[in-house]
């Protein structure tokens, strides 16, 4: 009777998937950029790099301005995959807990064909290494078929990602080759995936290795014919990274129109954090951004989002909506059409109504919990919203008059907008953890 049973969701599901007289199921493309914050796009009023695809992307699909991850890579990668808070699963930098589940996890039991390329960094390899550290398969516990990545079960000492990358794919070390570039493989390897599956439902998630330091040069730049400058470390060269990025973007498109897929897959590109402190760059306005990874402010918080889906989409559309990477996973799982209170918990709402063009009702706030557990870096909590910032110790900040957070508003004088943001956002805090 079990086997009966057993059969007989095997025959519903097949149904769900492959039913002729249903739309076919969306392909997803997941691209998350390492350490680029909103400022490094043209579409955002850069003008120190060079985006064209990106742009492309952003002028006929949706483009957010207000989207915000975490501040530090891991926090964020463990925010994105799993739709929750940090202070719900977040226990170590550079590991993912084996007991969650992931879109991954989600998507391949929808019946997605699941890759994960780039960088992985998830399997407690940082610092101490935590058990189960040397678990190759571990990217196929969080729902991914098949992965190609950097800092798996080996460590950035051992090996870097661009130049002569160490890179395990599918359990096997690839070959190591000095005139290889990691961010190259690892592309390829997407789009080689990309046409295998084309016949049927695919998620590519790309958490990318560009642009984190070191600053070195890609195969695009004149130094890349010189050896010994390409691990030399030098922020002259993060403008080529930067097009680099693009460039990949491009081949992405490109690999979609030639498999006649760009109407059935949507992109999703963002970056995991703000830029790296290092870097400053110039804005159309006039204004010169400094990159503060790591840290709370929107230079280390404010990251892009573009949406892109030809004819699904809304052309050209730029969104005001707050967005936040617990908001990923119910998006994803939207697109795909699984009921994500049924099976999933999640601290975050879908978006696909703002890229579809639909009515919803968006986000009225974002709480950020954050505890990196890295280097130097401060704890803290805030309730935010477009313009106003509420802190955990109190500090309340305009964002909109003063983005870098010089001038605490004084809480004697709070204007009416001001202040009814304040009780909001103090209320939020009141319910939900606070400092770390």
């Amino acid at each position: 009777m079990n086997l009966v049973l057993v059969l007989i969701s095997l025959l519903l599901a097949s149904s769900f998937i492959f039913n002729p007289n249903r739309e076919p199921l969306p392909n997803i493309i997941l691209i998350m950029a390492d350490d680029m914050g909103y400022e490094c796009l043209g579409a955002y009023g850069s003008r120190s790099y060079h985006t064209p695809n990106l742009d492309r992307m952003a002028n006929e699909g949706v483009m957010f301005e207000h989207c915000y991850s975490q501040p530090l890579c891991t926090p964020s990668r463990v925010k994105i995959m799993t739709g929750k808070y940090n202070f719900r699963n977040y226990q170590a930098f550079g590991y993912l807990d084996p007991k969650e589940k992931t879109f991954g996890n989600l998507l391949k039991d929808a019946g997605y064909a699941t890759c994960v390329a780039g960088k992985w960094q998830l399997n407690g390899i940082s610092g101490q290494k935590i058990e189960g550290w040397e678990d190759r398969n571990r990217p196929h516990h969080f729902g991914f078929d098949e992965y190609c990545l950097w800092q798996l079960d080996l460590t950035r000492a051992e090996g870097e990602r661009y130049a002569n990358p160490l890179l395990v794919q599918n359990g096997e070390i690839l070959p190591r080759d000095e005139n290889q570039y990691g961010s190259r493989v690892i592309s390829d390897f997407v789009l080689d995936f990309i046409d295998r599956k084309k016949e049927e439902p695919f998620f590519v998630y790309y958490p990318m290795n560009l642009v984190h330091d070191p600053f070195v040069p890609t195969p695009k730049s004149n130094d890349w014919q010189d050896p010994s400058k390409r691990y030399a470390g030098d922020t002259s060269y993060f403008k080529d990274m930067v097009a680099y990025t693009d460039f990949i973007i491009g081949r992405i498109i490109q690999k979609l129109e030639e498999n006649n897929l760009s109407k059935n897959t949507l992109i999703l590109f963002t970056g995991d954090n703000g830029t790296h402190v290092s870097i400053h760059s110039s804005m159309k306005d006039g204004q010169v951004i400094k990159g503060e990874k790591g840290k709370m402010t929107d230079g280390g918080t404010r990251v892009p989002l573009i949406a892109y889906w030809p004819e699904k989409a809304v052309n050209g559309k730029v969104s005001s909506n707050l967005v936040d990477f617990s908001d990923f996973l119910p998006t994803l799982a939207a697109v795909a059409g699984i009921p994500t209170k049924k099976v999933y918990q999640s601290d975050g709402m879908s978006f696909l109504p703002e890229i579809l063009g639909h009515n919803y009702k968006p986000k009225e706030y974002i709480y950020m919990y954050y505890q990196p557990k890295w280097g130097k870096f401060e704890n803290g909590v805030f309730v935010r919203d477009q313009r106003y910032k509420l802190y955990d110790d109190g500090r309340f900040f305009d964002i909109q008059m003063d983005v870098l957070e010089q001038h605490p508003l004084p809480m004697g004088k709070l204007n009416e907008e001001a202040g009814k943001a304040l009780e909001k956002f103090k209320n939020v805090l009141a319910k939900m953890p606070g400092t770390p």
